[in-house]
């Protein structure tokens, strides 16, 4: 029954009746825009509702903690599109602060989004599809993103998606789709996406480490307490060398790689950033091939461009099983639905179960 109507084993013993909430299949279809249609990625998508479902009800069982997520941004909704900028870069930079990031880059998003209590994981979506946020009681929060697209975008997306998580928890269901992209929710959201993954402090740390991206001439003036009552100032100044400072498509791709974006998301928040004008910006942006080149020449564009050889679900399975390992260790869960729980999580029921037993 819980299988069928999609909710959790607890919820049919719950004393008082819970308030109704809509199918998330539902609502994800009329996010999606495909109400009534039979939709290729829907098997997918379900069978990842219930891996999440299967995690709430061994978390249960586990007595964990409810899977609540992060904390709720409660902004108004932005109406214009420097409001959903400014949002998003506010947002992004006290998340980061919160989450004690520093000016660091994040080495693994999905990870930082799992640790966040936030089912993660990538799935086969549809090409213009890159990713979708889901809330609801029998799930908790789930991200999925496109795990076709290339893995600097992907990226992008887990931190795109994240954003929802933290911004439009009121929906049960938020779609990225190509044709929204201007909706200011979605401009919010990748706004949230660029500050998060590129902070301010931590470009200009990487561009101050290349001496690179200052002004042409630094003025210093030295307090004196005791020059207060005079007009004696002791200053001092530097010229850098001609050009020096000059941002090359190789800095733009080298600052891509650092944070694990791609050139334009680099390019675009070097413009955002107002370090590089619209002169430059367009020089740099007619250069991206020549960025590329670079980087495939030290061997590591392979770690923006490539696409991952792994399951897209192995995150959100390793979590699971976890939880199962331990629910059969201490005997809340039997050999029945450990097989039950490998069917649904598409591993070996042997192995799964032999694993189980040695716990």
């Amino acid at each position: 029954f819980a299988q069928l109507f999609g909710r959790p084993i607890a919820s049919f013993f719950d004393a008082q009746p819970q308030r109704e909430e809509e199918d998330v299949l539902v609502s994800l279809f009329r996010a999606a825009q495909v109400e009534g249609q039979d939709m290729p990625w829907q098997s997918e998508v379900s069978r990842y509702l219930g891996i999440c479902r299967a995690g709430v009800e061994l978390e249960q069982l586990l007595d964990r903690p409810p899977h609540v997520g992060p904390p709720t941004y409660d902004l108004s909704v932005p109406q214009k599109v420097m409001e959903a900028v400014e949002q998003g870069n506010l947002v992004a930079e006290q998340e980061r602060r919160r989450l004690g990031l520093g000016h660091n880059p994040i080495a693994d998003m999905s990870d930082l989004i799992n640790s966040q209590n936030v089912w993660a994981s990538g799935a086969e979506l549809p090409d213009d599809m890159s990713g979708l946020f889901l809330k609801h009681s029998s799930i908790g929060l789930c991200i999925l993103v496109n795990f076709d697209h290339v893995r600097a975008r992907k990226r992008f997306s887990y931190a795109h998606e994240y954003a929802h998580a933290l911004l439009d928890r009121e929906n049960t269901a938020t779609v990225s789709l190509v044709r929204n992209r201007s909706d200011l929710h979605e401009v919010r959201a990748n706004a949230f996406a660029a500050a998060f993954l590129l902070p301010r402090s931590g470009v200009w740390a990487f561009l101050n480490a290349r001496f690179k991206g200052g002004p042409s001439v630094i003025d210093q003036t030295v307090y004196d307490p005791a020059a207060e009552q005079h007009a004696d100032e002791v200053r001092a100044q530097r010229r850098a060398a001609p050009r020096s400072q000059v941002l090359t498509y190789e800095d733009v791709a080298a600052l891509a790689h650092h944070f694990g974006v791609s050139y334009q998301a680099a390019l675009f928040r070097l413009k955002s950033l107002s370090i590089v004008n619209d002169s430059e910006f367009t020089e740099l942006r007619d250069k991206e091939q020549f960025g590329k080149d670079y980087l495939q020449m030290l061997q590591v564009l392979n770690d923006l461009e490539g696409r991952d050889e792994h399951t897209p679900d192995r995150e959100i399975v390793s979590q699971v099983v976890h939880l199962a390992l331990e629910a059969y260790r201490r005997e809340e869960i039997s050999g029945g639905k450990l097989r039950d729980l490998s069917s649904l999580l598409g591993i070996s029921a042997k192995k799964l179960h032999a694993l189980a037993e040695a716990a």
